[in-house]
């Protein structure tokens, strides 16, 4: 049975061997060209493209780019062949020629492949940059890789669970999507930031092996690889140990790179504790496929006749410097040193290595420090070192974001290179300052690290948790931890975290009553797969592999989404407006 009655091959079907064949094909025109006699036409679809003729002119009168036509013809070989075109070895005179569809001028060329579109342009007439081919074939990847970790999980008994979209609002992490209830007037959903509750409920209730490809929803501030809905592929499993849901972890990559792209990758795959990152990189989203680590210089700092550095030390912040290999230009250390500064660091400092270190702060270091500078940095002649003195956490992402911005501008940074590593040991609890209280550095269902129990109560901040990331070329691609499945340790979480018995019974009560029935210890990890996405297709840019994304502004510019409602919608829902709806942009 055809799937289609209008054609009998696609566009990119046709090859040498079926010349003299009678054959119909439907696509869009892409291309007409008037030669003389004869108009020659590109037909277009998903599959490829098909070099009509027309001996009869007044077959093709009229017809113009996007046309959808359906044409019937035999398949002639071709006088001058296209090695360009994966058919252009035939073309198909043409006999009969049906217009489906008339096309008004399009907003811009569809011909022009190479034509840079303003994003504005590409998502107000998503449906025709679809038809540029680029947006196709990164969905058309998006489904193999769907189809391929589907298939993985299956081989491996887990079972695929659809858990609910509207929930409970439990504000403890980004912002939720509210949804108003008709029926409870004053009440409302949350729209799932993850499905964390569900899944652990699933091992509770026995299922031993879950995972689902999870819509999910974040009201925060955006960037390249962020949308307000994305997908993730979340897995849950009872009676493990991080080390197997991390081979589990491991394995679907090679599968889905395999798959996808043809890619062989190694494992088992590197892995650095938190604070080994931070110190080392100054992120928990390292970049590895380049050297270019931070070394601290404290103790020589604090040696130093060198007030600026002194003072970050006694302050209690720190002394980093960057090596970078082959050296600087006074130019690109000015230029350096304007980009760090919007990340709150007010300067750099600065040597270059030549016999030994020679720069306007060199006169406050004695021979020995300067030699001991070297020897930390392995500075070599022609290498420029610099330096940033503040705040930890300030000096730590203003050279996270330079070592980046050197090693692109320098191009050490393989494109093809796939470096992938586990970041663990996170820690259990950090301290939110305007809140003044400990917060949960992932979620308040993770487990603390079994060495480090005994110090919740005491040491809270160097708790480590069992939390583990999987990085990739610096994106944080996947999450999980081992969840906590003892009721009174989870209600010793509850109680760091300042949560009154009246915040537990409210926001989590049916999930605590849970855990009092006899709970399965039980680990999981969720893989963010549009981020996934963005580096099996080789962009960085996660609109890029959505059909219908939505801006950096979280808007919806072809649908002029989100918009105003009637205002007897809001009567029924008992809502009423304070402020004027802001212009979509």
């Amino acid at each position: 049975m055809k799937i289609n009655y209008h054609r009998t091959h696609t566009c990119g079907q046709l090859r040498k061997e079926d010349v003299s064949k009678t054959v119909r094909l439907s696509g869009w025109v892409h291309r007409r060209r008037d030669l003389g006699q004869l108009i020659f036409i590109d037909l277009r679809d998903r599959y490829g493209m098909t070099q009509l003729v027309f001996k009869d002119q007044s077959l093709a009168q009229g017809l113009r780019s996007e046309d959808v036509i359906t044409v019937s013809g035999s398949v002639i070989a071709r006088e001058m062949p296209n090695a360009k075109m994966e058919t252009g070895a035939i073309e198909i005179d043409v006999e009969t020629l049906d217009i489906l569809s008339k096309a008004e001028v399009t907003p811009f060329p569809l011909n022009e492949t190479n034509l840079e579109l303003q994003e504005s342009t590409s998502l107000k007439y998503r449906y025709l940059d679809m038809r540029r081919g680029k947006i196709i074939n990164n969905l058309r990847m998006r489904h193999t890789a769907m189809l391929a970790a589907r298939n993985f999980f299956d081989s491996l008994d887990f079972t695929e669970v659809t858990t609910p979209i509207l929930g409970k609002s439990t504000p403890e992490g980004a912002r939720d999507y509210l949804v108003p209830s008709r029926i409870y007037p004053g009440a409302f959903y949350a729209l799932p930031q993850s499905p964390q509750l569900f899944k652990q409920l699933l091992m509770v209730g026995g299922l031993d092996r879950y995972f689902q490809f999870a819509t999910c929803f974040r009201d925060e501030d955006l960037r390249s690889d962020r949308q307000p809905e994305f997908m993730q592929i979340d897995i849950e499993m009872s009676f493990g140990e991080p080390s197997d849901i991390m081979q589990l972890s491991e394995n679907l990559c090679k599968e889905l790179f395999s798959k996808v792209c043809g890619i062989k990758i190694e494992s088992p795959f590197p892995a650095i504790a938190h604070r080994q990152a931070m110190e080392r990189y100054g992120t928990d989203r390292p970049d590895l496929r380049f050297d270019m680590p931070l070394v601290r210089i404290d103790a020589v700092a604090r040696g130093s006749d060198f007030a600026v550095f002194k003072s970050a030390i006694e302050s209690g912040g720190c002394v980093k410097a960057l090596c970078v290999k082959g050296g600087l230009s006074r130019k690109e250390i000015e230029n350096y040193t304007a980009f760090v500064a919007s990340f709150g660091l007010k300067g750099l400092g600065w040597m270059k290595c030549e016999q030994t270190l020679t720069a306007n702060i060199a006169k406050f270091f004695t021979e020995a420090q300067l030699h001991e500078i070297q020897a930390l940095t392995k500075a070599e002649p022609g290498d420029t070192l610099l330096f940033a003195a503040a705040d930890t956490p300030i000096v730590n992402q203003a050279l996270d974001h330079l070592r980046r911005q050197i090693a692109q501008d320098k191009g050490l940074i393989d494109p093809k290179k796939l470096a992938f590593t586990w970041v663990t040991e996170f820690p259990l609890f950090a301290w939110d300052s305007e809140e003044n209280r400990l917060v949960s550095e992932h979620h308040p269902f993770t487990a603390p690290h079994a060495s480090d129990i005994g110090i919740i109560g005491t040491d809270p901040l160097k708790v480590r948790s069992n939390a583990y990331d999987l990085v990739l070329n610096g994106y944080e691609i996947a999450g999980g931890s081992q969840r906590i499945h003892d009721p009174k340790l989870q209600q010793q979480i509850f109680e760091h975290l300042k949560l009154s018995q009246e915040d537990i019974a409210k926001k989590f009560g049916f999930f605590v009553d849970a855990l009092k029935y006899g709970t399965p210890p039980h680990l999981g990890i969720a893989f963010g797969f549009d981020r996934l996405m963005m580096i099996l297709c080789q962009t960085d840019n996660i609109r890029d592999i959505i059909a219908f994304p939505k801006t950096i502004k979280a808007s919806d510019l072809m649908m002029d989404a989100p918009a105003q409602v009637q205002e007897s919608q809001l009567n029924e829902l008992n809502i009423a407006c304070k402020n004027k709806p802001s212009p979509i942009n």
